[in-house]
Formats: C-alpha cells, sequence, structure tokens
C-alpha cells in the first residue's frame, strides 16, 4: 500500500470517530449505523452480478449500556487503528483482541475474539475501507497456488519475481494477506481450479494435473479466506480465466462455492472486491453419488437443516441447485471428494474432472 493509501485509510477512521463528537456536541445520543447481516438481508445486484446487503440495518447507539459500551470500544479500536497506520505497523484480528486487555478501561475489553472480528466487519462498513487497508492480518491461512502463473510481488526486501510451479515446492505458492501487491507478469494457463481440501490439491498436483490441462490450481483450505477469494477473482477478471471450484458434496462445502460465486454473508459488503460471479461448480455434485456409486455418509440432522437453508437461501435460487438438494435430501447421503479414489488414484485427474470440464465447456 502506498503513503497516500494509507493516509486516506486513517483519514476515514478518524473522520469516523469525530461523527461521534459531532453528535455529542450537537446533543445528540452518538451512534453507528450498520447493515443487518442476514440472509434474508441479502440482494441480488443486477449490475456486479453479485450478492449485496439490503436497506435493513441494525444501530450501534449509546443509549442503552449495552450500545454504549460498543461505541467505546469502537473508539478504542479506532484510536489502535490510526496509531498502527501512523507508524507502518500491522497486527492480526486475534492480536486485536488480546490487545484490548491492556486499555485503560475495562469497558473498551472485548469479551471474546468474535466480537473484536465483529467490530472490524462494522468499521470496514462504515468507513468504506477494507481491514487489509486498517493493516489487519488474519491469521496465516496458509492456502496456496499452483500453476503455469508467473507474478511479481513486493517483500520486505524489495520485488521479486516468481514462477507458481517451476520457482515453488510441491507445496506451491503461498497467497499473502493482501494479493493487491502481487502483479501478474505471464501465463499459460487456460483456466482456474479452485479446491476445497488439502488431500485433493495434493493428488491433483501430483498426478501433474496443472502442467497436463494448464490449470492453476487454488488450494481453498476450507471455508476460504479472504485473500484467497480476492486472488482467484483478479484470475479472472485481469486475466479473463474460468474459475471452477471443485468440493466435497454436502451443504457445508456448497457454502464454500457459495462464498467464491457469491459472496458471504458476513463480507457482503465487499462482495464486488470479493466474489467472482461466474465460477461454476464442478462437482461433487449429488448426481456424482448416484452415477459413480461413490462411497458415502449419511446425512446428519445439522446436515439436513442445512440443505433445507440452502433451498431458501437467496444465493442458491437456481434450477441446478434446486435439483441437486432436493436430489441429496432424497437419497440422503453426502459424499467427500477423495471417495473418487474408489475408482483409482487417478480416476479424478483422468476421467472425472476432464470429462466434467469439458460437458461445461471450459476444456
Amino acid at each position: 500500500m502506498s503513503t497516500d493509501d494509507t493516509s486516506d485509510a486513517r483519514e476515514q477512521l478518524l473522520s469516523l470517530a469525530n461523527q461521534f463528537y459531532e453528535q455529542f456536541e450537537g446533543g445528540s445520543v452518538p451512534s453507528m449505523e450498520v447493515p443487518t447481516r442476514t440472509k434474508t438481508n441479502i440482494e441480488y445486484d443486477e449490475d456486479s452480478n453479485v450478492w449485496v446487503y439490503g436497506d435493513r440495518t441494525s444501530t450501534r447507539s449509546a443509549n442503552s449500556v449495552r450500545g454504549a459500551q460498543k461505541l467505546l470500544k469502537a473508539t478504542y479500536a479506532i484510536d489502535f487503528l490510526a496509531r498502527q497506520l501512523e507508524e507502518g505497523r500491522s497486527s492480526t484480528l486475534r492480536e486485536l483482541y488480546y490487545l484490548s486487555e491492556s486499555w485503560d478501561l475495562d469497558e473498551a475489553q472485548f469479551s471474546s475474539q468474535d466480537e473484536s472480528n465483529q467490530l472490524i466487519e462494522d468499521l470496514e462498513i462504515v468507513s468504506g475501507v477494507t481491514r487489509e487497508d486498517f493493516h489487519m492480518r488474519p491469521e496465516e491461512s496458509g492456502a496456496t497456488v499452483m500453476g503455469p502463473l508467473e507474478i511479481r510481488e513486493q517483500t520486505r526486501r524489495g520485488e521479486r519475481e516468481i514462477h507458481c510451479q517451476e520457482d515453488v515446492g510441491e507445496g506451491g505458492y503461498q497467497i499473502p494477506n493482501n494479493p493487491d501487491t502481487i502483479d501478474f507478469l505471464d501465463n499459460d494457463a487456460d483456466f482456474v481450479l479452485a479446491v476445497e481440501t488439502g488431500g485433493m490439491r495434493d493428488r491433483l498436483v501430483e498426478n501433474g494435473f496443472d502442467e497436463e490441462y494448464n490449470a492453476i490450481v487454488v488450494h481453498l483450505k476450507g471455508q476460504p479466506a479472504r485473500a484467497t477469494r480476492r486472488l482467484t477473482k483478479r484470475l479472472h477478471d485481469e486475466l479473463d480465466l474460468p474459475v471452477v471450484v471443485f468440493t466435497d458434496g454436502d451443504p457445508w462445502s456448497y457454502r464454500i462455492y457459495g462464498s467464491v460465486a457469491y459472496g458471504s454473508i458476513k463480507s457482503a459488503h465487499l462482495s464486488e472486491y470479493l466474489a467472482t460471479p461466474q465460477a461454476q461448480y464442478v462437482g461433487i455434485r449429488p448426481e456424482d453419488i448416484v452415477e459413480y456409486d461413490l462411497p458415502t455418509d449419511p446425512l446428519s440432522d445439522s446436515d439436513v437443516n442445512a440443505l433445507e437453508s440452502e433451498l431458501e437461501d437467496p444465493r442458491f435460487q437456481t434450477e441446478f441447485w434446486t435439483d441437486q438438494i432436493e436430489l441429496q435430501l432424497d437419497i440422503e447421503k453426502k459424499s467427500e471428494q477423495q471417495s473418487l479414489a474408489a475408482r483409482g488414484l487417478d480416476f479424478v485427474t483422468d476421467t472425472y474432472l476432464p470429462e466434467r470440464l469439458t460437458e461445461m465447456g471450459v476444456l
């Protein structure tokens, strides 16, 4: 980030704190309004093709003890973040939670990391500045990239150029916290394959799938971090590469796909920045469980509830997802990516993915 960008982020934070003081001076009860973060308050934006927050809002107001404490914590957090930016420092979300224990007012301290995380999200929404611009980092996600892609990245020791096949080990190139510091130099890729599990990612790399099919394999590492989703979006938007998502065949994994393609509920304010609405779902699909007679586990009660919830989720209101979810509720089974190994270790790279990607027009 440039000095000007850092200054802009700091000014936005201080401007927000100044609004509280102006409300005090004007005789008003200080308050802060943020969108209600529930699936009933997201709507489809036809211009950007992503899901964003609707008009419903929640108010953090000092007219109650609880509300006053929330604004007090926000003020302390703003002060910390502004000083951090001024000093050119950074910190993690986890560190912010612990740092609050050193603040001089007990009432300003966070009771849990969920509370401090939510406050950072509130500040992002109200200020229009991302947490990356606050110099706030998550704990390391460990997500990686392997494929025919050459990049330039900024490091503490200056710029370095990396080829994400030739200059990395089997583990691949680790995605930085802020992938906007990466420049794409060159690539021979035909598409991006975003993979949920480490085991499947390793299988694809060991079998040379990235080389044979000119694929950039992005390891999502479960529910993908924001940096992973941002890099995936940049690969699509800037390099014009199709994106396909490969996960387990269960409702929680469908939500992983949803966060890549549609955006997540908790970060809907950043959907245009993080989501790739053109991303397609390659599998595991419930129809695969039937067609390939895959090894399965029975759906748990929580799985059933999650699937039924997805039928009502506006992000899954398409014919494809309705058919797949209703089929899964009917067969009452779920299956993992690695269940494809029941047909041999090479089945996923020699048969399953090539056939499916051809059907989808990616290959």
